[in-house]
């Protein structure tokens, strides 16, 4: 008998990891979730967006458009900085994070800060803003390795009973 050659890469596994993480997000719009990996292929953190802790998630608007207290940007933690406050790793320097979505400039600040040098990403959709050129210009500036992930399958299934 030989090995399984289906199996994932290492990038599928944690893109994997990222998005089933997406899935505890009650956002009713964009779910995200992100994945950091230390330079031995271990996961030293997960995220997904959401309310602070403590905070209730019926209590604050989901909202995309409206004043601006009355939206979710006012109160939604990204998963990106979710994953780095959640981390079970004293240090990230040289890890990377796998996301779905290219992080924001805030995220930008907080992926550098904590040491993390690769962002694995799956999707650029919001290229034309601000926030993602601003970020671009951050990583690029702090010598961030960003790259899309080239993917080899269109999903993954998972049963819950076998």
């Amino acid at each position: 008998m030989k090995k399984r050659t289906d199996y994932l890469s290492w990038d599928e596994y944690f893109m994997g990891v990222a998005l089933l993480s997406a899935h505890r997000s009650k956002d009713p719009n964009t779910q995200v979730g992100a994945c950091i990996v230390n330079p031995k292929n271990k996961i030293v953190g997960v995220g997904y967006n959401g309310l602070p802790t403590g905070c209730s998630d019926d209590d604050f608007p989901w909202d995309r458009q409206g004043d601006f207290l009355s939206t979710k940007y006012a109160y939604i933690c990204h998963a990106e900085l979710n994953a780095v406050i959640n981390k079970i790793s004293a240090d990230l320097y040289d890890c990377s994070i796998y996301v779905a979505l290219f992080p924001c400039n805030e995220c930008a600040k907080v992926i550098i800060q904590a040491g993390i040098r690769k962002v694995v990403y799956l999707s650029d959709k919001y290229s034309d803003t601000d926030q993602v050129r601003a970020s671009k210009r951050l990583f690029n500036s702090a010598g961030v390795v960003c790259r899309q992930l080239k993917i080899r399958r269109d999903s993954i299934t998972i049963r819950f009973k076998t």
